[in-house]
């Protein structure tokens, strides 16, 4: 990829402003390399350093030593994911194409390289690509995608739960997400396992990533000529034939889009979320006692763990000043949303529960706000939902101070996440007939039913998702507390899976009955 001729007008080069990032200060006090050790080692860690060393904006380098600034508050966060017209989501105005620092083969190419999709256009081009994104995604039937994942769940736990444990990231969260994704896509099964190796190679900015991301591209494009000539009920035929008329190249891209982001972030909000219900007694057994909704756990996990904790990026049209910092035209700036869940400035209290509050960062916001966020949260909540139906005695096979993370750039991983339970036999009529997957829910909180929402596809490019804090429109952001958001209403009665069939005993009940010496199908 070559840098554009168009000259975006950076103007002739100025007095280097204090802590500027095209500017490094001397060595020994220059920014953090975002790709460096001590990121890889503790990023919350480095991002509190950084905000306690500059503020709410911060200097750092990428690869090759690439200038950029990172967002750790929450008000810059939303000021300038909110506000295109200062902040531009086109990567043609990266000063360091001009400086010729973004080499042919940097790692840094695969997510942040413009491509003909809606993450890297704005105002009216965003528009018609969004659109296209949005109302093909939106005809997805919401109950029929929780059938697939039931299914799917089935289909993974039937691999390991006679062997009375299993390591459930690699064996499961890593897995599911992908099995969902190129259903809803329109790619066979078999493709899963290596896509689910290279679209976490490229986001990871490896030396490979170059390669994975010609292995998933080329993948893509061979299902849009197959669709092309033999249209079905999914993503990419509905794109194809969207009135916003997408060339097939706008098509692969936005297909790979809903693969590298949709993969990434399920599988990691499954993975934290299942590791919070393992490892904290409160957390877990709130949700036993029916005071919380799995919906709810789930945002509380997306505070504190969002899938990714970095977003790249938005390029500055002009001088601005941000955060205390100046920003120069052409400037990189990535959100991050890990470091600004956690501002001080609008939770001063890190410990106060945030269960069903979605004025979080991890969908990021705007115009460009996550379109497949609530896909993502109905594959985590059926996914865990069901497995816990299945094994409801799993448990953390090893001491929580074993588990180990893995960092990049953009996301944090949970390395394994090992667990053991009482051995089963497979089922494999829960994966034969889709409509007979869905087991006996769980008992849930009640709630008042009036206050149900129909569910809708995001429409972040008309409604940026609400925020108690509305950072980029006040002086000084009020803390966000959860007990004064409203609690996201449960799914309607219609989603809920059926109740179970005559005779047989639901697993709460059994469970109880086995814990009080009484045989499983005793009646009392």
């Amino acid at each position: 990829m070559t840098p554009p001729p168009d000259d975006f007008g950076t103007g002739p080069a100025g007095p280097a402003p204090a802590r500027c990032p095209v500017h490094p200060a001397p060595s020994g006090s220059g920014p953090v390399d975002l790709l460096g050790p001590e990121n890889e080692k503790d990023p919350m860690g480095l991002y509190e350093r950084l905000r306690a060393e500059h503020g709410a904006v911060a200097p750092i380098v990428l690869d090759g030593d690439v200038p950029a600034w990172l967002l750790l508050g929450y008000r810059e966060n939303l000021e300038v994911s909110r506000t295109p017209s200062r902040f531009s989501r086109d990567s043609r105005h990266w000063h360091a194409w001009k400086d010729g620092r973004i080499t042919a083969d940097s790692p840094l190419l695969p997510v942040v390289g413009w491509q003909p999709m809606c993450t890297f256009a704005d105002g009216a081009e965003h528009e018609r690509l969004r659109a296209a994104l949005t109302e093909s995604m939106g005809r997805f039937d919401r109950r029929g995608i929780r059938r697939h994942v039931t299914r799917f769940t089935h289909q993974l736990v039937n691999d390991f739960c006679a062997e009375g444990g299993a390591e459930l990231v690699t064996a499961f969260a890593q897995r599911l997400p992908m099995l969902v994704l190129t259903h809803l896509l329109g790619m066979p099964d078999e493709y899963g396992p290596r896509l689910v190796e290279s679209t976490r190679d490229l986001m990871k900015g490896t030396e490979t990533a170059l390669r994975s991301d010609a292995y998933v591209t080329e993948a893509l494009q061979g299902l849009v000529e197959r669709r092309r000539a033999s249209p079905g009920e999914d993503l990419a035929s509905w794109l194809l034939a969207h009135p916003s008329g997408l060339t097939e190249e706008e098509v692969v891209q936005h297909l790979r889009l809903v693969l590298l982001t949709g993969n990434e972030t399920t599988t990691n909000l499954m993975a934290n979320t299942l590791r919070m219900v393992l490892t904290d007694p409160r957390f877990r057994a709130t949700l036993a006692g029916g005071q919380m909704t799995l919906p709810d756990a789930i945002e509380h996990v997306l505070w504190n763990e969002p899938p990714l904790t970095v977003v790249p990026g938005r390029w500055a049209t002009g001088d601005t000043e941000l955060g205390g910092q100046q920003i120069k035209a052409g400037d990189m700036l990535l959100l991050g949303l890990a470091a600004g869940n956690v501002d001080p400035a609008i939770r001063p209290d890190i410990a106060a529960p945030m269960y069903g509050n979605r004025s979080h960062l991890a969908f990021s916001g705007g115009p460009h706000e996550c379109p497949g966020q609530d896909i993502g949260r109905a594959i985590t909540d059926t996914a865990i939902d069901t497995l816990l139906l299945r094994l409801p005695d799993l448990r953390l096979a090893v001491d929580e101070s074993e588990l180990t993370w893995l960092s990049s750039w953009i996301s944090r991983h949970l390395v394994a996440l090992p667990v053991e339970f009482m051995p089963r036999r497979a089922e494999p009529g829960l994966v034969a007939d889709p409509a007979a997957a869905t087991p006996s829910p769980r008992p849930r909180a009640p709630r008042t039913p009036e206050a149900e929402p129909a569910p809708a596809p995001c429409r972040a490019a008309e409604e940026p998702a609400p925020a108690p804090c509305r950072a980029a429109e006040e002086p000084a952001p009020a803390p966000c507390r959860a007990a004064e958001e409203p609690a996201p209403a449960p799914r309607r009665a219609a989603e809920e899976p059926a109740a179970p069939a005559p005779g047989r005993v639901p697993w709460w009940v059994a469970l109880w009955r086995r814990l009080l010496g009484r045989p499983s199908g005793s009646a009392r």
